[in-house]
């Protein structure tokens, strides 16, 4: 999705309650499209903030349960992509990839962080996913990938293509991703 931009004016008004007497509060009106976009509605608005000292960014929390967030994808007939990440036999990290809303949720089933799709990260965005799908295949830049891509039938490089066909599989490690229907 290409940038959108606008130009808006912060609402500054007297804070009340038990607020000092020099207290202000800031808002801003967002476009409802983005909102909608971004998955938020009257019963579903809870959003992150960050702030790292030049920019605001809002971020929709990713909901707390796995089934919740499933749930809540098929009702509105998103595109999904559910993955199961193992190491070994054991099922570690379930993802529910929402692919028309490119946010995700996930349900690590086991405590060891090193056994996880994401380790320590509790709620992945769209770039950790991209970046866990691309940890599973070979190196863009390795030397013949373009034969390994022939040899997998493959005529252009994407990680889940790649992973359709080598489950994700590394010689390093023991690890590996099946698709499930969603």
């Amino acid at each position: 999705m290409a940038i959108q931009e606008r130009t808006a004016k912060i609402l500054i008004n007297k804070a009340g309650g038990t607020a000092g007497p020099d207290s202000q509060n800031y808002k801003v009106s967002l476009p409802s499209s983005w909102m909608k976009a971004l998955g938020v509605s009257k019963t579903d608005r809870e959003v992150t903030l960050q702030f790292d000292g030049e920019c605001i960014t809002i971020r929709r929390t990713a909901p707390a349960n796995y089934e919740k967030f499933l749930a809540q994808a098929r009702s509105q007939h998103h595109e999904l992509l559910l993955l199961h990440f193992y190491r070994g036999e054991t099922l570690c990290t379930k993802i529910c990839v929402d692919q028309t809303a490119h946010r995700l949720a996930i349900q690590n089933l086991v405590s060891d962080p090193l056994s996880t799709a994401f380790g320590v990260n509790l709620a992945p965005d769209w770039d950790d996913l991209q970046h866990f799908l691309e940890s599973r295949c070979i190196p863009r830049q390795r030397d013949g990938v373009r034969a390994y891509l022939s040899a997998l039938g493959l005529d252009h490089y994407d990680p889940l293509d790649i992973i359709r066909k080598t489950k994700g599989r590394m010689a390093e490690d023991t690890c590996w991703v099946n698709i499930v229907v969603g």
